[in-house]
């Protein structure tokens, strides 16, 4: 494989670009880029079997083909009817075309996603005499398309289905957290391997099992499949070498300082038949408990949770009563910790009755919500000026 510098995006869950690109740094990415939704960054092409195997935050890892400024859809169709599209993939693949854009002044993007697709079938029958079908629900290749008020970036996806989806999760439970998500809160939060961490609403466990395989370091794509592997430029031992030397780094299974619970018995058997799907059972330890009741496991630690937000008026009276009280739970069992609580609730940290040291905006998909930090001490209360979102 050539020693050629490309060039890749990584969109991630909104709030986490920084985070993203931190890590990205850490797996060898060159200059990586915080912007709006992702990270930009640059690397031999076996950098993308890296970050696809490796990346906890990165929702995909997107290899720019292709970009210029453009005034038309016809503009947009030449520019990716002159590429070697034959170089990269077989006329035997599926494919999808995906736009999306930001201020773009074209009237319509399904029109565009028509000529881009025109585009590439046409380079194909050109060059070959036959052409690729198209595949919308599980595509052999995916083509992004980006534009802004001036621009326009081609990417073909190296990862696949979404990195979000680990192949771990077999039990599914209402509105569950996304894997990347839950991996970005744990490193916003400061958490790492050896201190203890509680979720103590944890539903089917996406927390817990992201921590476990943080703190095992077990590649979070180890079980699953990638994009690139159908691209006509894979190299099968260059990925070899880089899985092996992701399994030469695991830890053993052994117990970990890591603790959930949840008051469903149903939901504690969903985050049962997860952690043992992925041989992380032994890792952590479960409990069926309502928050309001437990204790603290250890003198220290961090509690990272999901709680409860309501939708619906009556649902909303209940948690208007239940968060004071939680509030008085970590004030009185868990001096000496920090909670970062993930809520599209804004009243949370007055109905508390806490202040929160940091307010961080997330997105869990299209839902806004914030990742309030707070530091318990003994009779926490409202004692400075909260900082503003962040």
């Amino acid at each position: 494989m050539d020693a050629t510098i490309h060039r890749f995006f990584s969109p991630c869950p909104r709030g986490l670009e920084g985070v993203l690109a931190s890590e990205l740094e850490g797996l060898g990415a060159r200059a990586p880029e915080a912007t709006q939704g992702g990270v930009a960054f640059r690397g031999e092409f076996p950098l993308c079997y890296q970050v696809n195997l490796e990346s906890r935050i990165a929702s995909r890892v997107l290899w720019q083909i292709a970009g210029g400024r453009y005034g038309s859809e016809e503009d947009i169709y030449r520019a990716a009817y002159g590429l070697p599209w034959t170089n990269w993939f077989d006329a035997g693949r599926t494919v999808m075309v995906k736009v999306s854009a930001r201020k773009c002044p074209l009237r319509s993007l399904d029109f565009l996603t028509l000529r881009i697709k025109d585009a590439l079938c046409d380079a194909f029958r050109r060059a070959t005499g036959s052409r690729p079908s198209v595949e919308t629900h599980a595509p052999d290749v995916r083509v992004y398309a980006f534009l802004d008020a001036e621009r326009f970036t081609l990417y073909l996806d190296t990862s696949g289905p979404a990195l979000f989806q680990r192949g771990l999760r077999q039990a599914g439970t209402e509105a569950p957290l996304r894997e990347n998500l839950a991996a970005g809160i744990l490193k916003l939060a400061g958490w790492s391997p050896g201190i203890p961490l509680l979720d103590p609403m944890c539903g089917g466990g996406t927390i817990l099992l992201e921590a476990a395989q943080m703190a095992l370091n077990i590649a979070p794509g180890m079980d699953r499949g990638f994009g690139f592997e159908k691209l006509n430029n894979f190299c099968a031992r260059t990925w070899d070498t880089i899985r092996g030397a992701s399994l030469a780094r695991q830890l053993p299974k052994t117990p970990q300082p890591i603790y959930g619970s949840d008051l469903s018995g149903n939901t504690l058997a969903a985050a049962r038949t997860n952690l043992e799907a992925a041989g992380l059972s032994q890792v952590l330890r479960l409990n069926q408990a309502n928050v309001l009741e437990i204790s603290a496991p250890a003198d220290t630690g961090i509690i990272v949770t999901n709680p409860p937000y309501g939708v619906r008026l009556g649902e909303q009276q209940e948690l208007a009563e239940f968060y004071p009280r939680l509030g008085d739970v970590l004030k009185k069992k868990f001096s000496g910790w920090r909670v970062y609580l993930l809520t599209a609730d804004m009243r949370l940290p007055g109905l508390m009755r806490l202040a929160p040291s940091r307010r961080i905006p997330l997105f869990n998909g299209p839902l806004e919500c914030r990742l309030f930090e707070f530091k318990m001490v003994e009779g926490s209360a409202r004692r400075k000026k909260p900082e503003p979102d962040a």
